[in-house]
């Protein structure tokens, strides 16, 4: 299959947080066929590092970012590195806890939420460049389920809200949208499919299997890019039919 065009310009940067693995990996690679230089973030600076230098042995621009997104200094540093690539044209906020984590409410809530807005904050802080573009992470967890695990329920619903709020009040300065994945096979859920509980909700997705990350990277990319350029505010989920059979 050749490469898609989505009008991206070449050479423009985007940042990707939780570039290390599953989506954000899928995203980093698929975004550098489509000629834009990579930031790839991740609070495990070895992960990084690989996904960073897939990009370059596949001829593509990157960079690692070893970066907590929860630190403010570590976020401004990581621009840092980043603007050396070139312009950060676009943004993806995917970097997050797993649902899995045993984090108090409050601690996961600031982590979760309060980082995917000091990203967006500090990239917007110098000017917004012209065109820019984000796509936040979010999840059919809150917005049209639940889940066990309360914060992980609130957060990703406060990650929907937020990107609502930019989308009607910063237009000026970013268009931003937000993708939902349902179940999505990468190592956070290493193994569920096969396990009685996966089966079963495998059984309730019309599509009859989990999404792969680059089904997701594929959305977030278009919604990034000038061809979604009347899409603002959109929350949109890829789960493959699983939450219209709730």
């Amino acid at each position: 299959m050749s490469t898609p065009h989505f009008g991206f310009t070449p050479g423009d940067v985007v940042v990707v947080t939780g570039a290390g693995s599953g989506i954000g990996r899928s995203v980093s690679l698929h975004a550098a066929e489509l000629g834009l230089a990579v930031a790839a973030w991740d609070l495990d600076g070895a992960s990084a590092a690989r996904t960073a230098a897939d990009v370059v042995e596949a001829g593509g621009r990157a960079v690692a970012v070893t970066a907590d997104v929860d630190s403010p200094h570590a976020v401004e540093a990581g621009f840092a590195v980043s603007r050396e690539l070139g312009v950060v044209r676009h943004l993806v906020n995917n970097a997050g806890p797993s649902s899995a984590a045993d984090l108090p409410f409050d601690d996961a809530i600031r982590i979760s939420v309060g980082s995917v807005r000091r990203v967006t904050d500090e990239w917007l802080a110098p000017g917004a460049p012209e065109g820019a573009s984000l796509v936040n992470i979010a999840s059919v967890a809150g917005n049209l389920i639940g889940t066990g695990s309360d914060w992980y329920s609130a957060g990703k619903a406060a990650i929907t809200g937020y990107t609502r709020h930019l989308a009607a009040y910063r237009s000026a300065e970013v268009r931003a949208n937000a993708v939902a994945p349902g179940m999505t096979d990468t190592p956070r859920l290493a193994g569920f499919a096969a396990s009685p509980v996966g089966q079963r909700a495998l059984e309730r997705i019309p599509l009859g299997r989990m999404a792969s990350p680059d089904d997701i990277a594929w959305v977030v990319l278009f919604l990034l890019s000038p061809l979604a350029g009347y899409v603002n505010g959109a929350f949109l989920p890829v789960d493959g039919g699983w939450t219209v059979t709730q």
